[in-house]
């Protein structure tokens, strides 16, 4: 199994970048969580791998990051994902 590897913020683009198309699933579930009221430090350990405990800032700064990508995921960066590819 492929461990999945994170930065500490998305690369914050004006549009859709190879980053972001790796880790929809991880902003879906970012999202899914937030919206549940999930404690963010129980997310950051199941999403992320991360123990906020013993990296808290590390922690907070990945878990916000990447769901405030997700929030512009949802807001404008979808559209980039219906705009035709060029090959």
């Amino acid at each position: 199994m492929t461990k999945t590897i994170f930065r500490d913020s998305p690369p914050m683009t004006d549009r859709v970048n190879a980053y972001d198309e790796a880790h929809l699933g991880t902003y879906l579930r970012l999202l899914d969580a937030a919206e549940e009221g999930a404690d963010w430090r129980e997310v950051v350990a199941i999403v992320f791998g991360l123990d906020a405990a013993a990296e808290p800032e590390r922690a907070r700064r990945i878990h916000d990051s990447h769901l405030a990508r997700a929030r512009w995921m949802t807001k404008t960066g979808y559209r980039h994902l219906l705009d035709p590819r060029l090959q």
